[in-house]
Order: C-alpha cells, then sequence, then structure tokens
C-alpha cells in the first residue's frame, strides 16, 4: 500500500504563460555548467536559477563552486524571490495531476499522480517491508547535495519519478478519465516538444479517490530521483515530492558513456576487450545505437565496433547483472582500461538526449578515447531487477519524457 499525502504548502506558476518562464529542464539533463549558465542567460525566470545556482551568470558574484556555502546562499536567495514573483503562486493541501506526451510516441498518454511520499516506505535495510523500492545504489555525497539544497531553500523542487505495476490499465485508465473531465490548470511545452500539463486537485473528495487508487497499489519503484528521495530521508523529513506513473505508459532510452582513457596504440586493448566479448567491425557507420539486449556499440581511434558479451562473462540469472551497463562496467571499463568504480571522474555518462554522433563527435575531439552505447533496459528487466532487490547498475536508465522541473514546488 503506497501513501500518498497533499502537498500542504505549493508552489505553482500563476499561468501557463507563467510556467513557460519558471519550468525548466532536471539538472541533469545538461552536460556540464556551460550548458546550464547558458540557458539561465537565456530564461532569467528558470527555477535553475535555484536548482542549479552554483552555474547562475546572472549576478555579479559570477559562477562559484556547486555545493559551497555561496551557491547554497544564492540558491536560497533565489528561491525567496522566486516565491513573492508575480509568476508564482501558493497554493494550500493539493495533490496534482501530470500528463505528458512526446513527440516519439505519438498516441501515448503517460499520466500520472503526484504529492508527498514518505521516507518511511523507501525499501531499505532499516525498513525492509518498504513498499518504494529503489533500483539504484545511493551516493553519500549526492544525497547531501540534495539535502543541502532542500535544507537551505525551504522548499523541495526535484520531484521523484515512480512507476506502478498497472498490468490492468486500470490506473492509467482512472488518471486518464479525471485528466479528460475538466481542462487542465497549466500547459506547457519543453524544449523537445513534449508537451507537460498539470491540473491542480484541492476538493477533497477528489483527493481521496486518487488517494485511494494508488493505495491499491502494493508496490512502486524509483524510476528517476534516487537521490532526491535520499536527501530527504537524509534530514530526518517525513515526505518527499514524488509522482507515480503508470510502468507500461512509461519508457527507458539508452544511457550511453564517454571514457577519458586515450586508447591502447598497439591494439592491445582491442586483444583484451577480445576475451570477454565477440568485436565485430561496423564499416562505413557513422553513427550506432545499439537495439538488441546483447549489443554493445564501441567507439574507438576513429571506428564503430559492435560487442556481444560472451557466454560465462555475467550470470544470466541474475537480473541486475545481466543489464548491459554491468557488464560493461566489469568487463570493459574494470577489466580493461582500469576503472573499476562506476563513479570515477574519467566516465562521463550521457543521457538519451544526446545521439550517438554526439558521442563520436567528442571522441574525435581528441577531449574523449571512447565512447560506449548500450541498449535501453527494458521496463521488464527494470521491474525484475527491483522485484530481486537488487541494484540497477549506475546510471543506466535514462527514463523519458523526463518531469519538467519547477510546475510544482513544495514549501516546507
Amino acid at each position: 500500500m503506497i501513501t500518498l499525502n497533499r502537498v500542504r504548502r505549493a508552489l505553482v506558476p500563476v499561468s501557463s504563460a507563467a510556467a513557460d518562464r519558471v519550468s525548466g529542464p532536471n539538472y541533469d539533463e545538461f552536460q556540464d555548467d556551460d550548458e546550464i549558465g547558458a540557458y539561465i542567460q537565456a530564461n532569467t525566470d528558470s527555477v535553475l536559477r535555484v536548482t542549479m545556482a552554483h552555474a547562475d551568470p546572472t549576478t555579479p558574484a559570477g559562477l562559484l563552486k556547486e555545493g559551497s556555502d555561496a551557491a547554497l546562499t544564492r540558491a536560497a536567495e533565489n528561491m525567496a524571490a522566486l516565491t513573492v514573483s508575480e509568476l508564482t503562486r501558493t497554493v494550500e493541501g493539493l495533490l496534482w495531476v501530470v500528463e505528458m506526451t512526446e513527440p516519439s510516441r505519438p498516441g501515448v498518454r503517460q499520466v500520472g499522480l503526484g504529492g508527498m511520499a514518505r521516507t518511511d516506505e523507501i525499501r531499505t535495510a532499516e525498513t525492509p517491508e518498504g513498499c518504494i523500492i529503489r533500483n539504484e545504489d545511493v551516493r553519500e555525497k549526492q544525497a547531501r547535495g540534495r539535502a543541502d539544497l532542500i535544507e537551505r531553500t525551504s522548499a523541495i523542487v526535484g520531484t521523484v519519478n515512480n512507476a506502478v505495476d498497472d498490468a490492468t490499465g486500470a490506473f492509467a485508465e482512472a488518471l486518464e478519465q479525471y485528466a479528460d473531465s475538466r481542462p487542465c490548470d497549466l500547459a506547457v511545452e519543453d524544449e523537445r516538444g513534449t508537451r507537460h500539463r498539470i491540473w491542480l486537485v484541492t476538493e477533497g473528495e477528489e483527493i481521496s479517490d486518487l488517494q485511494a487508487l494508488l493505495a491499491a497499489k502494493p508496490r512502486a519503484y524509483v524510476a528517476d530521483g534516487n537521490h532526491r528521495s535520499a536527501g530527504a530521508a537524509m534530514l530526518g523529513y517525513a515526505e518527499f515530492l514524488a509522482v507515480f506513473f503508470p510502468a507500461p505508459t512509461m519508457a527507458i532510452k539508452p544511457y550511453n558513456r564517454l571514457v577519458e582513457v586515450k586508447p591502447d596504440e598497439s591494439d592491445d586493448d582491442l586483444r583484451r576487450i577480445g576475451k570477454s566479448f565477440d568485436v565485430r567491425e561496423l564499416e562505413g557507420v557513422d553513427a550506432y545505437q545499439p537495439r538488441d539486449s546483447d549489443k554493445i556499440g564501441l567507439y574507438r581511434a576513429g571506428r564503430w565496433l559492435e560487442l556481444t558479451p560472451k557466454p560465462g562473462t555475467y550470470d544470466a540469472s541474475n537480473a541486475a547483472e545481466s543489464i548491459a551497463a554491468g557488464i560493461v562496467q566489469r568487463n570493459l571499463f574494470s577489466a580493461v582500461l582500469g576503472i573499476p568504480d562506476a563513479g570515477d571522474v574519467r566516465l562521463r555518462f550521457v543521457g538519451s538526449n544526446r545521439d550517438a554522433l554526439y558521442l563520436r563527435d567528442r571522441v574525435d575531439s581528441g577531449e574523449y578515447g571512447y565512447a560506449v552505447t548500450l541498449p535501453a533496459v527494458t521496463m521488464r528487466e527494470f521491474i525484475d531487477v527491483c522485484m530481486q532487490d537488487g541494484l540497477m547498475p549506475p546510471k543506466s536508465t535514462w527514463f523519458e519524457p523526463k518531469l519538467r522541473s519547477g510546475l510544482v514546488i513544495a514549501l516546507l
């Protein structure tokens, strides 16, 4: 049973036009601070001035160190200004329904229910019966960064995106019926053409009905936002901002890698790679993004290679070990390139908002030595890992579309 409480005090844009100015991409949709700064420069009312305050170039102090006291002070100042802005208003005691429709999936309505989920329902070693199951290990430094931002701004901006089983489609149907029952309160189209619509739910009976819909679900799986939920828990908060979507309506897209290590000029790295993978050169191919779960793309020295893991290089009965990202981490990054830790700074994770041509160009520029393209994890694979109480390899699931940041903020 999943509990979803009202947001006691929510900050929301006053209109769709205001939502277009206030909302923004999530921080993890950018490759570096330069991209974030350019976005803020072009969108000076964006909530990115709060979530990525260190990269805000619109103040005299200039760029700051991420997570520093000065950056957190700036975030708090920007949050305070947003709270009293003519672009926002405060609404008390709400849930919300959100719909995302993207051009690449015509006819698919991804409709979810948002509110405040309970931190004590997250499954951990201390709460093994928790009904909200994390799919990825939590790194303390990243969770602390989210916690510091929450604490200094007295607000939760980042929303945790969760999947719930909905084999019958009843949950999706009920949410769609609610969305069709009246006009939305906010509508905005993001930079990639995805339409986000929000219905603010404040009437008591409607809230109770929607809460009961979710409470009927035995469990949920954290799809995006493990560190955001961990940040709230780290502070001892009882709740975190969350949205729950029917799993069959969600999409997972590829999450690729760039590696700073340079290839061996003698091609000895290829010999060592061949111990764990069958290697096939892809002649005349400009970009390769594998679709089959047993194929991996590798770009080095101006050519694309297709890698197929050899039998015995992973445990097929272990759902987490069978994910391509884990296979690559063990058998390529660790065994061949000397990068045993997925958190190593020599690895750059690149979401599906950048294609294989982008990765190729970064290698050709000399900035990186290798590009690795991975097949998208399927929803079934994702749920199988969760059901085995396993953890996904770090940065292996790129759920898209991403929830638009800043459409509903919880004020503490």
